[in-house]
C-alpha cells in the first residue's frame, strides 16, 4: 500500500474515532440533560406537593377561624339579648325600697288616738316627701334630671299646652308649669307641659 492509502486509512480511522467520541459525547450530554430534567421535575413536584400541603393547611385554618367567628357572633348575639332583657334590673331593684315604703304607709291600720288630724296629716306629708326624695336620689343615680324652665321656652324640652297674655313677661316666655318634664342625659323622657305668653 502506498503512503497515500495509509494516510487515508489513518484519516478514516481518525474520523471514525472522532465519530465514536461524538456519539459517546452525545449520549453523555443526553444522559446529563435527562438527569437535569428529571431533577428539575422532581424538585418542581416536591415544591408543588409542599404548596398543596400549605394550601390545605391554610384552608383548614380559614375554616376553623370562620367557625370560631360564627360561634363568637352567635354567643355575642345571645349575650346582647340577655343584656337587653335585663337592662332595667338594677333600676327596678333600686325602686323596690320606695315601693316598700309606700306599701308600709298604706297598710298602717292603727292610728294613735292621741294624734290629732293635723299631726296625722303632717306625718303623711312627711312620709310622702321622704318618698319623693328617695325617687329623686334614684333618678339622680341613673342620670335622670328635671327639665329646667328658667331659660325660657325651648320646643326641644317643653310642650306648650296653652298661650296666654301677660303684661309681666315677654312673648314666648314660660308663664306656668303644669307638669314637670324629665330627661336622661340629652334625651327627653317627658317634656315639661307649660303655658307660654302670646
Amino acid at each position: 500500500m502506498s503512503k497515500k492509502h495509509k494516510n487515508e486509512d489513518k484519516d478514516v480511522k481518525k474520523v471514525k474515532s472522532e465519530q465514536d467520541d461524538c456519539e459517546s459525547c452525545e449520549e453523555e450530554i443526553s444522559e446529563e440533560i435527562s438527569e437535569e430534567i428529571s431533577e428539575e421535575i422532581s424538585e418542581e413536584i416536591s415544591e408543588l406537593d409542599a404548596l398543596k400541603a400549605q394550601l390545605k393547611d391554610l384552608e383548614d385554618k380559614y375554616l376553623r377561624n370562620n367557625a370560631d367567628f360564627e360561634n363568637i357572633k352567635r354567643r355575642m348575639e345571645k349575650e346582647k339579648m340577655v343584656a337587653i332583657s335585663y337592662a332595667h334590673e338594677q333600676f327596678a331593684r333600686d325602686l323596690l325600697p320606695i315601693l316598700d315604703a309606700l306599701e308600709m304607709a298604706s297598710s298602717t291600720n292603727e292610728v294613735d288616738e292621741k294624734i290629732t288630724t293635723e299631726q296625722l296629716l303632717e306625718k303623711v306629708k312627711e312620709g310622702v316627701n321622704l318618698t319623693i326624695e328617695q325617687f329623686r336620689k334614684t333618678f339622680e343615680k341613673y342620670g335622670i334630671e328635671l327639665v329646667e324652665v328658667d331659660g325660657g321656652f325651648d320646643p326641644n324640652f317643653h310642650e306648650a299646652v296653652m298661650q296666654l297674655e301677660s303684661d309681666e313677661k315677654s312673648s314666648g316666655d314660660i308663664l306656668q308649669v303644669f307638669q314637670k318634664g324629665y330627661k336622661i342625659k340629652d334625651r327627653v323622657l317627658r317634656p315639661t307641659m307649660v303655658s307660654i305668653v302670646k
